[in-house]
Formats: C-alpha cells, sequence, structure tokens
C-alpha cells in the first residue's frame, strides 16, 4: 500500500502513537490485538493512523480497508474484499488455497482471483466463509505480522461488523493487529455500529484510543508551522478560538487567515473551493458524488472537459487542497471537504449528478460484465429516480445475499420496501410479487440475526395475506413456516401453531412433499422440545414417510434423529439406537447440516445416559466433520460444547477449558449461544469462579428463563446451574432445595434429571453433616429416581446414590468402588471418599479416614473442583485429621504462582496482575486456579487470607 506524507510534523499526538506502538508489540509477540481510534471529525485519526503505518510497513504486512458513505446502500464486506485480496496478494495464490483448504471455495466469493468460474454458493456455507476467513488471516500471520485496517467504521455494512465482532473473538493466537477508525460524532446510539463498539468494549476485546482535542500549545505549535510567524499576536488568539483544537480545522482556518475568518464551519471548509478557478470547481463538484476514491477515467468522462482543461483542474483542485492523488486515482483531502461541497450543490444539480453517476456505472458493467449494483442503488435513489433505485436495490440484496452478507442485504432489501411504495406497478417493474419479497426479506433478516426484524416482516406479509392479496397457497404456507421459526428464535410461544396452521394449508392446497416433510418435522421438533416424546414420534413417523416419497436425505434423516431422541426419553434404547444409525446413514447422504445436526443430539443423548465417552467421541467426530466442511469456528461450535459437558464430567477440567476457550461468547437471545454459555457458567463454578459466574448468570438469566418455559432440557440446565453456583458458594441447603424444587415439578421427566439426582447425594451429606434433617430431601429424590426408565439407570451409579442417601461404611465402601468405574462422573470419587471418611471418623477409625481423606484430597485437586477441596480441608481442620499431611501454608507453589498470590492479597484483578507480571490476563487466570486448587480454597479471599497468616 502507499502510505501517504504530510508536510507538517504530527503535533499533540505523541502519547496515542505510544499506544500504537505497545499494541504492535504486543501483536508481534502472539498476542492479537485490536484498537479503536475514535474522535470527532477533523480530530487527526487518519494523520495519526499513517504515522503508525509509516513506522510499522517495514516489519509488518499492512493491508488496508475503507468503508465509503453510502447512506443506507452500503457494500456488502465493504472494506474486507481489499484486505483479503491484499492477504492473497502478499501470500500468492496457491498459498492462500491451501492455508484455507475448504474454505477456498467460500472466500471465492470475496476474492474471485482463488479459483476460475463462478463460486458454487450452494457446496459453502455462511459458517465456511467466516472460518475461512480466519484462517487466512492466521495463516499470513504465521509469515510476518498482520496489521488489518479498517478505515471509517462509522460507515461501514453490518455483514462487515459481524465478520470483525467474530474475528475479534475468535482469535486466541498470532501476530495479528487491527486497527480501527471511527468518528465518533456519526455513531448514533443503538445503531449497528454503537452495539460493536459497546459490546467488544464490554468483552474487552478491543483498546478503544479517543484522540481529544489539542491543547493550547499544541494549537500554537500546529499554526506557526502553517501560517509561521506572519500572524499578530492578536490573530493567532482569534484563530485559536475559532478551531477550538481541531487540527482539520487550524488547517483551514489558516489557508485563510491573512484574511477575515468565515463564519461559518460550511464557509470555512469552502475557502479552497471558492478560490479555485471555474474549471477546478466544475470538476471537484462531480468528484463530490463519489463516495470513495475516483479513478482518472471514470472522474474524466463524468467532467466531460478536454483533456488539457481536465488536467489543468485536478492540478489546481490538488494545489488548493481540495483533492488528493494516490496512484491513479482521487479522492478529497478529507472528507468533511466533500461533505461540505456535496451539500452546496442545489438539489436538482445533485440529483442530476448522482443519475450521471447511475448511468455511467451502468454502462460500464454492460461493458466489463460486472457492476457494483450497492453504489447503483446509491446513487438511483440520490437521482430520484424510485423504479430504477428499487430493480438496483433488490439486485443487491440479491448480491449481498449470494455472499452470505445477509446484514448488508437486509439493508437492501429494507431500501426496496420503502422504494416499493414510490413506484405505480411495482410487481411489474421488479416481476415479483410484494409477498415473496418480503418473504425474502423475512428470511435474510433472520439469517443476519435480526430475529425481531424478521418476525416484524413476516407479520406485514401475512397481513397484506389477510387482507385479501393474492398468494399462492406454498408461498403462503412458507410464510406461516417463517413466522413460527422467527417465535421459536426469539423464544416466543405460538411456533407450533403456526406450524400447524401451514401444515393444514399444505395438506388441502400444496404438492409438496419436501415442504410437507419439513413442516411434520418441525412439529414432531416442538412435541420433543415440550416434553411430549409419544407425540413427537408420531409425528416424525409421519414426516419420514413423506421424506420417504420425496426421497429426501435431509429430512429423511432429521425424522429419524427426532423419533431416537424421544425413543430414548422414553427408556426404549434399542429402538432410540436403530433410529439413530439410520439418521447417520441418511445424513451421510445430505449436504452436512443433517450429519451435524445427528451428532449434536446423538452425543447429547448418550452424555444424558451417562455414556460420556462415547459422548466425547461422538462430538470429536462432529467437530471434524465440521472442520471438513469449513464451519468448526461457527456451527461447530455447539458440538464443542457437547464435547465440554462430559470432559468436565468424567473430571478433565483443563481439556474442558482448553476447548471452550475457542468458543466466542454470543448473544443472549441465540439459542445455540445460551447452551454455551450455561456450559460456561458450570466450569466457573466448579473453578471456584463465583463472581464471573454470576456476572454471566445476571446478563443471560432473562433470555435463559424465556427458553426455559419453552424447552424442557433447557429448564434442566437452568437448574444444574443454580445448584452449581450453591454449591461453588457453600449454600448447601439452597442446593439441596433446588433439586427438591426439581422433583416436584409434574412435567414429563427427561433424563437431563439422571447426573443431577446422583450428584444431589453430595448435596445430601453435606447438609446432613451440618446437623440438618434431610428425610424429605431424601424421599423426592428416590421418588424422581425410581421414575427415569429403568434402561437409563446403571447399577453403579445406584449403589452411589444409596449409600450417599443412607449412609453407612459397607455402603459407601461399595459406592467408593463402583466411584471408579468406567463413565461414572469424576466427582463422586472423592465425594463419596469424603462421606466414608466421616463415617470412619464417626466410628473411630481415625486411621483409616485419614488415609480415605487423602484419597479424596487427591481426586479433587486432580479434577480441579474447589469447593470439594475446601469440604475436604474443611472437615480435615475440623476432624483433627489432615487429606495429605500437609496444611496450605507448606504447598509447593511456583516463584510464579507466589508473585500471582502476593498480588491477589493486595486485591488486584487478573488483568491488573497481568500487566504487572508482564503477561496476558488470561494466563494470570491459570496461576490464580492453580493456587486456589493447591490451597484448598474455592475463593481469592481465602487465598489472601492464607498468606496474610504467613
Amino acid at each position: 500500500m502507499t502510505v501517504p506524507t504530510d508536510s507538517t510534523a504530527m503535533v499533540g499526538r505523541d502519547a496515542d502513537l505510544d499506544e500504537l506502538r505497545r499494541a504492535f508489540e504486543r501483536a508481534s509477540g502472539g498476542e492479537p490485538s485490536a484498537v479503536l481510534i475514535e474522535g470527532e471529525a477533523g480530530i487527526g485519526k487518519t494523520r495519526l493512523l499513517r504515522e503508525f503505518l509509516g513506522d510499522v510497513a517495514a516489519s509488518a504486512d499492512v493491508h488496508v480497508g475503507r468503508c465509503l458513505d453510502l447512506g443506507t446502500a452500503r457494500s456488502a464486506y465493504g472494506p474486507l474484499i481489499s484486505i483479503l485480496r491484499s492477504i492473497v496478494g502478499r501470500t500468492g495464490v496457491a498459498e492462500a488455497r491451501a492455508a484455507v483448504g475448504v474454505g477456498a471455495e467460500a472466500l471465492r466469493m470475496l476474492v474471485p482471483e482463488l479459483g476460475d468460474g463462478a463460486p458454487q454458493r450452494e457446496l459453502t456455507s455462511p459458517d465456511a466463509l467466516r472460518g475461512a476467513v480466519i484462517t487466512l488471516i492466521e495463516a499470513a500471520a504465521e509469515r510476518a505480522p498482520q496489521v488489518i485496517v479498517i478505515e471509517d467504521v462509522h460507515w461501514t455494512d453490518d455483514s462487515t461488523l459481524g465478520m470483525l465482532s467474530f474475528l475479534l473473538r475468535t482469535l486466541q493466537s498470532g501476530r495479528v493487529l487491527v486497527v480501527i477508525t471511527c468518528r465518533s460524532d456519526d455513531v448514533r446510539r443503538g445503531d449497528a455500529v454503537s452495539r460493536f463498539i459497546a459490546e467488544t468494549s464490554r468483552a474487552r476485546l478491543i483498546e478503544r484510543l479517543p484522540l481529544h482535542r489539542l491543547d493550547a500549545n499544541a494549537t500554537r505549535q500546529l499554526v506557526r508551522q502553517i501560517a509561521g510567524d506572519a500572524l499578530t499576536e492578536s490573530a493567532l488568539e482569534r484563530l485559536m478560538e475559532r478551531v477550538e483544537g481541531v487540527p482539520f480545522f487550524i488547517e483551514e482556518v489558516a489557508c485563510c487567515a491573512a484574511g477575515p475568518l468565515p463564519d461559518s464551519l460550511r464557509d470555512m471548509l469552502l475557502v479552497r473551493f471558492d478560490q479555485l478557478d471555474d474549471d477546478a470547481r466544475h470538476v471537484v463538484r462531480v468528484a463530490s458524488g463519489a463516495e470513495g476514491m475516483l479513478s482518472h477515467t471514470l472522474l474524466a468522462e463524468l467532467a466531460r472537459l478536454p483533456d488539457d482543461r481536465f488536467d489543468d483542474a485536478i492540478r489546481a483542485a490538488v494545489q488548493g487542497g481540495m483533492l488528493s492523488v494516490d496512484d491513479d486515482q482521487y479522492a478529497f483531502r478529507h472528507a468533511l471537504l466533500r461533505e461540505a461541497v456535496h451539500d452546496d450543490l442545489l438539489p436538482g444539480e445533485r440529483a442530476r449528478l448522482h443519475r450521471a453517476y447511475a448511468e455511467v456505472l451502468e454502462a460500464r458493467a454492460a461493458l466489463l460484465d460486472r457492476c457494483d449494483r450497492s453504489s447503483l442503488a446509491h446513487h438511483w435513489r440520490l437521482a430520484q429516480v424510485p423504479d430504477r433505485a428499487l430493480t438496483a436495490s433488490i439486485a443487491a440484496m440479491q448480491e449481498a445475499k449470494s455472499r452470505f452478507a445477509f446484514a448488508s442485504a437486509a439493508r437492501f432489501g429494507e431500501l426496496a420496501l420503502e422504494l416499493w411504495e414510490q413506484v405505480p406497478d411495482a410487481e411489474t417493474v421488479v416481476g415479483s410479487a410484494h409477498v415473496h419479497l418480503m418473504r425474502q426479506i423475512g428470511s435474510i433478516l433472520r439469517n443476519a440475526g435480526e430475529a425481531e426484524r424478521a418476525l416484524s416482516v413476516a407479520e406485514r406479509a401475512l397481513d397484506l395475506v389477510d387482507a385479501g392479496a393474492d398468494v399462492d397457497p406454498a408461498e403462503h404456507a412458507r410464510l406461516l413456516r417463517d413466522k413460527a421459526q422467527y417465535r421459536s428464535n426469539l423464544g416466543l410461544p405460538g411456533s407450533k401453531e403456526l406450524y400447524v396452521q401451514a401444515l393444514e394449508i399444505v395438506d388441502a392446497a400444496v404438492d409438496d412433499d419436501r415442504l410437507h416433510a419439513t413442516l411434520l418435522n418441525q412439529i414432531a421438533g416442538k412435541h420433543m422440545l415440550a416434553s411430549m416424546p409419544r407425540e413427537a414420534i408420531i409425528t416424525a413417523t409421519r414426516a419420514l414417510e413423506i421424506a420417504q416419497q420425496a426421497d429426501d436425505p435431509y429430512e429423511i434423516s432429521v425424522a429419524h434423529n427426532l423419533r431416537g431422541t424421544c425413543w430414548a426419553y422414553l427408556g426404549r434404547l434399542d429402538q432410540a439406537f436403530a433410529d439413530y444409525r439410520e439418521a447417520e446413514r441418511f445424513a451421510a447422504l445430505s449436504n452436512g447440516g443433517a450429519e451435524l445436526r445427528y451428532q449434536v443430539n446423538y452425543s447429547d443423548i448418550l452424555a444424558l445416559l451417562g455414556r460420556h465417552h462415547e459422548a466425547f467421541e461422538v462430538a470429536e467426530a462432529g467437530v471434524a466433520k465440521a472442520r471438513e466442511l469449513g464451519v468448526e469456528r461457527a456451527s461447530g461450535t455447539l458440538m464443542v460444547q457437547n464435547m465440554v459437558d462430559p470432559l468436565l464430567t468424567l473430571g478433565d477440567l483443563e481439556g474442558a477449558k482448553a476447548r471452550l476457550s475457542v468458543v466466542p461468547i454470543g448473544k443472549p437471545q441465540v439459542l445455540n449461544d445460551q447452551y454455551v454459555v450455561l456450559t460456561r457458567i458450570r466450569v466457573l463454578a466448579w473453578q471456584g469462579e463465583v463472581d464471573e459466574a454470576e456476572r454471566l448468570r445476571e446478563e443471560w438469566m432473562p433470555s435463559l428463563h424465556r427458553t426455559g418455559e419453552l424447552e424442557r432440557q433447557a429448564w434442566y440446565r437452568i437448574i444444574e446451574n443454580e445448584v452449581a453456583l450453591a454449591v461453588a458458594r457453600g449454600q448447601w441447603s439452597d442446593a439441596l432445595g433446588a433439586v427438591v424444587a426439581m422433583t416436584e415439578d409434574q412435567g414429563f421427566v427427561l433424563l437431563h434429571a439422571y447426573r443431577l439426582l446422583l450428584e444431589s447425594g453430595w448435596l445430601v451429606a453435606e447438609v446432613r453433616a451440618a446437623g440438618q434433617s434431610t428425610d424429605a430431601a431424601v424421599a423426592a429424590i428416590r421418588r424422581l429416581w425410581a421414575e427415569l426408565p429403568d434402561e437409563a439407570r446403571a447399577d453403579d451409579w445406584a449403589t452411589m446414590l444409596d449409600a450417599m442417601l443412607t449412609p453407612s461404611r459397607e455402603a459407601l465402601r461399595a459406592a467408593v468402588d463402583a466411584s471408579e468405574k468406567h463413565d461414572v462422573p469424576a466427582i463422586m470419587r472423592g465425594v463419596t471418599r469424603l462421606e466414608l471418611a466421616r463415617m470412619l471418623v464417626a466410628s473411630g477409625e481415625r486411621g483409616e479416614a485419614h488415609a480415605v481423606l487423602a484419597e479424596a484430597a487427591k481426586v479433587a485437586a486432580t479434577i480441579g473442583h474447589a469447593r470439594l477441596q475446601t469440604s475436604i480441608a474443611e472437615f480435615g481442620r475440623a476432624s483433627g485429621i489432615s487429606a495429605d499431611g500437609q496444611t496450605g501454608d507448606d504447598l509447593e507453589l511456583t516463584t510464579r504462582e507466589r508473585q500471582v498470590l502476593e498480588l491477589v492479597a493486595e486485591g488486584l484483578s487478573n488483568k491488573q496482575i497481568g500487566e504487572r507480571l508482564f503477561i496476558s490476563a488470561k494466563t494470570a487466570s491459570v496461576h490464580v486456579s492453580a493456587i486456589l486448587r493447591k490451597l484448598g480454597v474455592a475463593t481469592r479471599t481465602e487465598a489472601a487470607l492464607v498468606i496474610a497468616r504467613r
């Protein structure tokens, strides 16, 4: 890239430049970083960026993407396309294709030079595109540090924001620095850019670098650099008062400082323009219609001046400080200048100018066989030609959709709906029915993650149908289906009724077996989630018959999948596994989506049945499949969660944390993200990180409760987390109360209760040890345990639960033996030994109790369960025996752990500890977890007390 230089030295930005340099040093060391340079128009964001890029250009690959001022018609992935092409240009096409593997087909939609012919959209997916972008950047970072620059993010499209958010959340390592500039006065509260900044800042994914106005000394220094010493002191003071420390305004005022100062900002910005000759002013006016840089040939074609006059006009505009030159392209020296010139045009002049742009772009598109439809929509709209703007908006929508840029496609779709009302006989102009367009836009909005807006559009379309619009029955049924999906995605009731209504229309008037099977599977899925397994089996069987008629392997697989899950809930495991085998067989014949769905559901059922090793293997195979499809970082995240659950249950805390760390924190209203965050909370509670777990719970609980009211499996997971958090806090009665409340619910008993009931034996033991009655709780637990299907209850698990609920030395010794069996939850190895130690102490067998408690302590330390470690240590102290012959003060801490512990005692957070010791916050967190485990304490406060006693 070309890094322009400025004639004056940068003033007043040394500290800001140092911040960027430090971020680059972190990135160069392998810690991905991101910085947002923000400030008002003219504050010097671009100048600071140029100075920084000049520093690092020799030691890093720099890729710049500029966002364009296209109003609502923002080009999909606008700045990212130039960045990705720049990366491919540096790495080479062959190396780039090798790096992204199967994702190359998806990436071709943004970087066509990666292959020949048109990209085959049906062979890829939005998740594959996101994965390919991240993989390409990571591969490039192995060659050299990568500096990725997004200029003027306030003008960017929503799809770029989504990709940026995914990038920042997903990159865990690599030499990558993302630098974003933003004009803060153009960001409106609640818009997409504002939400992006707020969410990434809150998640500490980006460092904000606000640029403030120059102080009096810096302003004086810059003015003297520009104007020299010719100004009198009074003129200098007057100028400084007018510019108020904004560098760009200082430059503009300084150019007319010898005369009277303009009264308004617009007049000040137009001083240079007014000093140009007629031809130069004409060329600058024409250039003001462009949203970005203009090629020499395009500007010349639009200006329509003889070559010699055009060259003279350009030269005058550049020398006059209005335009700048970069290779064979022209741009305004500052966006504020373009805005001032464009706003100074009369309405008729402005409309004619944009019509000229649109006509030239269309003519060029015919010659080049390609077209920037976003720009066409923008120019035809400003030209006030609504029919041409409507067709261009719909074309831009389809183009963005084909690139999986759903957020950008949605903007164009909503613009088309707005223009529709301005175009007589719009259906003839467009060649499509109004309702059909609205259904398309609803689907696009849903894929963009805008479920509320999607639902609104679907409801408006159905209002047209109810008002008598002539609509094909299949279109009507699909609208109802879509509305049901949008309500379901939002956790709202009524989806099943809408599916049933759509099914009635199909049964009566639509000959489409695929749609018929889809609706039946959707209804079966709703029955399943509502804990109506028998109804789900009947409906899924009908879906299976019709899907077989349609020869649709995807719907066949889904029907078997749903049926298998419901057979498992009923304890009919032979039938369940037979259906799952068929689901797997037909999934392999589909487009890949059914395979992932099969592996998610099957691994989940295996885990619920206590077959944790198998569950992990199936989920691991699902992750491999997601990787093969190029969707590991997106669709594959739910599969990663299905690996984490069995790993944690089996006591592999570090393995669970490592896999969960690659899953980005999502959005509370997204169903898959809710399940992932529930797993995060369980892991945090296991480690004793109660504050962070509570923070997540507080943020997500409203959405989780809405989902729990509709999906019984989510309800069980919420209870599981309530129990885990109460245990982490040592609130045993509250934890046991949550389990008892679960047993009293009158709904269908799912397999989710299985492990909860087993582990509730520990809760009973702790409450009983505190001297409280547990008779009612024990009876409730036994009653619900008996309601679980016989085929689902293993003898070893029953042995452990019986011993914990009605303890005796003999029963607990048998429980300890059972806890060593395959697939038993690891925590039971510790809690059965802890309870046995209690019984042995009570009977005076202190020697054996000491040995058993030491085994329990070893188990607790191995699996890293903070509260179990605390319970064992507390009993050891209270009973006068020690778990391992050591106190917390005697445990071996590494030198680094001792340093961290001292800072914990000072009350520092993980981030502050990291800054003090020059390590990452994540590394500090790992050290703190190890310290808590070694000291046998659950909280940072308890650890601080340990060091205070020394």
